[in-house]
């Protein structure tokens, strides 16, 4: 993982369930698809910066298609296409 996004630290991959392991382990396989639900919910701004810019390098870099729910715009942002959901239905942003 760290070839793919070098700013990563190995700290973010030592513990079993931290969310860099959880990350590793869910593209050790190299998906197709990732789904990700609130990916950095549980984290502190700066090591949710580097969690993300390691997704958004490995779908860049590999062509891995993410499907990512989020409630952080500011992620969302960086993301190709975006949708939401208005009056129960999906609609572009």
């Amino acid at each position: 993982m760290s070839a793919i996004a070098p700013n990563i630290g190995r700290r973010n991959y030592r513990a079993g369930n931290s969310s860099g392991s959880r990350f590793a382990r869910a593209v050790a396989n190299a998906p197709l698809l990732l789904l990700a639900d609130e990916p950095t919910g549980n984290l502190d701004p700066v090591t949710a910066h580097y969690v993300f810019e390691a997704l958004e390098a490995l779908v860049r870099q590999s062509g891995l298609a993410a499907l990512i729910a989020t409630h952080n715009h500011e992620l969302a942002s960086r993301m190709d296409r975006r949708v939401t959901l208005s009056e129960g239905k999906v609609v572009e942003v």
